[in-house]
């Protein structure tokens, strides 16, 4: 273990860096020294549960090399290359001799390659280089050290010796007397020293070769008969196994110099700066305590029991004790032990409070990354956004929108505080537990708070041009809503005013022509007033120009309340301004038109309100000629004919009132106040006034034809007349059905409200109106009234042509009658014949004669 092996000089190694190479080509040499490192290195390979069989080539992949050194020397080398490839053989054997030189070996012309390659003179080259490394150099004398130090323990522990004279580490050692002497001096009773013969040396070697192996765990490096039959012996064979007699027997000073070299390693607590190197030196102290210290614990049992067991048969065999040199008593091991017990107790609890440090130290150090890592990736990108001027080209809904953004962040931010504290509190505590890593902390800490520091400012700064931004703002929709609310309806206004002013005004008074006058007038009136509206507007308008300018405000749109712009005011009113003359023209035009039409008006209203009259009083006269009966037919056919002649006369005034008239309508005027006549009124009362006197000339000569050809007499004539005029409430001559009938009963027409008279009625309207008009002229009654008066005398006939149907008899049946006459004059007869009660009458016998007689209204049937 490198943490208990002292770095000493090398200085003892000088003379063997020109040890003459070409000696190991000696057969005698090479084949001891073969067996002699094979031995040795397999004492130490075996505590890793391997060997080696032949030394050139089981070191040659690196890997057992690696291990050797790693047992002899306690420590850990780099991982081992495992595979099989020479590149991978070489950088094992290339490890290992790094760590060879970082114990201070300089290496003379020893390479990776000739060992790879299986060069024997280099690889026990090398071999010895590790023996004198770690089992020569570190021997230590009365102040001579390594070789020298070897001889001189080999000489003081041999001197009471007879026949033993070691002066070197060949011929001194080929009688065997001097292995015997330094096992017979350490362990008695493993040896009879005094049956020993100088001149035996095979059995003085082989006695201590086999009690070394046996009892000291001494591994037989070298063979009798070599030593024996050799001028003299190999020197580094010799030292390497006298070295383990050395490291067997030395046992006090060994582990005296083992706890001397230990104490100063659990005493370094210098401490490491990661978790890693923290546990690294847990995991050597456990090594220590696991691999190290036990073999030591057994070293100074087994030295308790020799020095007990060797004092006890010096006793007995009445020789003086054994008295150690000075500092290598019994009690200075204990004293040295319990120094060492106490050193690593106390080198225990310094390592485990470290790592409970470094683990808090790494728990701190790793939440204020993770905090820091969170609060910068939270603060990233916030510096840009406090610092971009959006709200300069924002509208004021967007403003407020930003505003709320930014409370939202504020309250973010303060949020955040917390961790800027905690990240504080722990880049604190990392100081106070003196975190080896603290410059970067702090540096990253102090980075942090000047970020967090000007992360408030710029929020406070940001928040004072948002609400600044936002008050302008305000002010600005203020009056961009002002100037909407006004220019609303002063823009209505104008187009309404515009509206009217390019109306086409359609008037037919001089009246009508008077009001647009006099609107067009009060409008006139109010222009000043909308001028000074125009200007206020206008000015508000400005006033924003004015703010904007003022304060630098980039407007990032219009008005948003309206469309409407101060130019499109201006054009209007300019427009407006232009109107009013065109207007003012126009009506004075429509004034002396509608003056012409007013004159014409009146024109024709004279003339009409004579006519109309006329007219009237005319047919009225006429009516009363054909309702009077003044005179005979004749009397009144030449008074209408008198009448006929005035009335187309007056033609000439008819056609003077078309030519009135026909000026009106070029001049588009369609009514007249000054008379209620209309040309179409004229018109149809003289067509009508020309109809009915024509009409009741007509009716007249109708009527003396049919008194001529009825032989209706003036009196049964003027009777008819006064029965129908009588009728005729409407004097409209002609009588509708009730009156037609309410005419016929007063006659001595018997017609009920039965169904028989209604049939009745029914028939004689189908005579007197063939064509359904619903109502009956006086032509039509004459000729009804005429030809009932004809038909009175042929009652008897009637009756006769019954009884010859009837067979003679005084009744007649149904049967004969459907049999005799037409379906429809059977079925007439049927349902008006009343039943015939005669003393002769049948069953079904129906009276004909009463129906004849009634019919030609000889009966009150």
């Amino acid at each position: 273990m490198d943490h208990y092996d002292s770095q000493q000089t090398n200085d003892y190694m000088q003379p063997e860096e020109d040890w003459d190479r070409d000696l190991l080509l000696d057969p005698a040499w090479e084949k001891q020294q073969r067996k002699t490192f094979t031995a040795w290195c397999n004492s130490h390979l075996r505590k890793a549960g391997t060997q080696i069989e032949n030394i050139e080539e089981d070191f040659r992949d690196g890997l057992k090399l690696m291990l050797l050194l790693e047992v002899i020397s306690g420590e850990r080398l780099a991982k081992p290359e495992r595979g099989k490839m020479r590149v991978h053989k070489i950088s094992n054997v290339n490890k290992a001799l790094d760590f060879i030189a970082s114990k201070g070996v300089k290496l003379v012309s020893i390479g990776a390659e000739e060992i790879v390659d299986g060069n024997v003179k280099m690889t026990l080259g090398m071999i010895w280089t590790i023996i004198l490394r770690f089992a020569i150099q570190d021997i230590s004398v009365e102040e001579t050290s390594a070789k020298e130090g070897l001889l001189l323990w080999c000489q003081r522990k041999t001197a009471p010796y007879k026949n033993v004279n070691i002066q070197n580490f060949h011929i001194s050692w080929k009688d065997g007397l001097g292995f015997c002497a330094l096992i017979h001096r350490h362990r008695p009773e493993l040896i009879d020293y005094g049956k020993l013969r100088k001149d035996d040396p095979l059995t003085n070697l082989n006695t201590a070769f086999d009690v070394a192996e046996k009892y000291l765990d001494i591994p037989k490096m070298l063979d009798a008969e070599d030593i024996v039959g050799t001028a003299r012996p190999d020197e580094k064979a010799i030292m390497t196994y006298v070295s383990s007699f050395y490291h067997a027997f030395s046992g006090a000073q060994k582990l005296l110099e083992w706890i001397r070299r230990t104490i100063p390693w659990l005493e370094n607590r210098v401490p490491e700066n990661t978790m890693h190197a923290m546990q690294q030196k847990l995991e050597d102290f456990r090594d220590y305590r696991r691999l190290h210290k036990p073999p030591k614990v057994q070293e100074k049992c087994q030295l308790e029991i020799n020095f007990n067991t060797l004092q006890t048969k010096l006793r007995l065999s009445n020789r003086p004790a054994f008295m150690p040199s000075e500092g290598r008593m019994v009690s200075d091991i204990n004293n040295a032990w319990g120094c060492l017990e106490q050193v690593e107790k106390g080198y225990e609890e310094w390592l485990l409070n470290e790592i409970r440090r470094l683990e808090r130290l790494d728990h701190l150090a790793e939440k204020f990354r993770q905090k820091a890592s969170i609060h910068e990736a939270w603060t990233d990108g916030k510096e840009a956004m406090l610092r971009q001027k959006d709200y300069e080209t924002a509208t004021l809904s967007e403003i407020k929108a930003l505003l709320k953004k930014h409370e939202a962040f504020e309250s973010d931010l303060a949020a955040h505080q917390d961790r800027v504290e905690q990240i504080a509190a722990i880049a604190q505590e990392l100081n106070e537990l003196d975190y080896y890593d603290s410059p970067s902390v702090n540096a990253r800490c102090q980075k942090i708070c000047d970020q967090w520091d000007n992360l408030g400012a710029l929020t406070q700064k940001r928040r004072e041009a948002l609400e600044r931004t936002e008050k302008l703002l305000e002010t600005i929709d203020q009056l961009y809503l002002e100037y909407a609310k006004r220019a609303a309806p002063f823009n209505n206004w104008m187009e309404g005013a515009m509206e009217d002013l390019q109306d086409t005004f359609i008037v037919h008074t001089i009246e009508e022509i008077q009001g647009l006058t006099t609107a067009h007038e009060q409008f006139k009136a109010t222009l000043p007033d909308a001028d000074k509206e125009r200007l206020a507007i206008l000015g508000i308008h400005n006033e924003v120009s004015k703010i904007v300018q003022t304060y630098h405000v980039n407007m990032a749109g219009t008005n948003p309340y309206t469309t409407i712009t101060p130019q499109e005011i201006n054009g209007k009113w300019d427009h407006v301004r232009q109107l009013v003359p065109r207007r003012d023209q126009a009506l004075t035009e429509e004034h002396a038109r509608q003056q012409h039409n007013e004159r014409l008006r009146k024109q024709f209203g004279a003339q009409a309100n004579v006519i109309g009259p006329w007219i009237q009083t005319k047919m009225e006269e006429i009516g009363r000629i054909s309702i009077e009966m003044h005179g005979t037919l004749e009397d009144q056919l030449s008074h209408l004919r008198q009448y006929e002649k005035s009335i187309v006369n007056y033609k000439p005034k008819i056609d003077q009132l078309e030519g009135d008239h026909q000026l009106i309508q070029e001049a588009l005027i369609f009514d007249n106040k000054h008379t209620n006549y209309t040309m179409e009124h004229i018109r149809v009362g003289w067509e009508q006034l020309l109809t009915t006197i024509a009409r009741t000339i007509n009716e007249v000569e109708n009527q003396i034809l049919t008194r001529d050809a009825k032989g209706i007499s003036q009196e049964q004539m003027n009777e008819f007349r006064a029965s129908f005029n009588h009728f005729d409430r409407d004097h409209s001559g002609t009588l509708g059905p009730e009156e037609f009938k309410a005419c016929l009963i007063s006659l001595g027409y018997d017609i009920g409200n039965d169904p028989q008279g209604e049939a009745e009625f029914a028939r004689i309207m189908s005579i007197v109106d063939p064509n359904r008009l619903g109502v009956v002229t006086f032509q039509a009654f004459i000729d009804f009234m005429s030809r009932e008066t004809a038909d009175t005398d042929t009652a008897d006939q009637v009756m006769a042509s019954f009884k010859i149907l009837a067979g003679d008899k005084n009744y007649i049946t149904m049967d004969e009658l459907r049999r005799e006459l037409p379906p429809d004059q059977a079925e007439y007869c049927i349902a008006r014949m009343a039943p015939y009660t005669g003393p002769d009458s049948v069953p079904g016998a129906l009276d004909y004669m009463s129906f004849s007689t009634a019919l030609y209204g000889e009966s009150d049937l």
